[in-house]
């Protein structure tokens, strides 16, 4: 599973702390955000097929804004 996100992800802490959650949550093999990138994509590659809300109301209740990426 490969999912792209729209997040309001802004600051290096809340990316950092983002990741992290998300890793030790879920067990992916790679998960990032881009700052610099007008849309904050967060991208999360794993091994197991996730559902995509799963990860969108994850991140939610880590208090951000996300949504898949069209």
């Amino acid at each position: 599973m490969i999912g792209i996100f729209r997040t309001n992800i802004s600051s290096v802490d809340d990316k950092n702390s983002v990741v992290r959650a998300i890793f030790s949550q879920f067990g992916v093999d790679a998960c990032s955000v881009d700052i610099e990138d007008c849309d904050r994509v967060l991208r999360v590659v794993s091994p197991a097929q996730l559902e995509e809300a799963v990860i969108i109301d994850f991140v939610k209740k880590l208090g951000f804004a996300c949504q898949i990426l069209e």
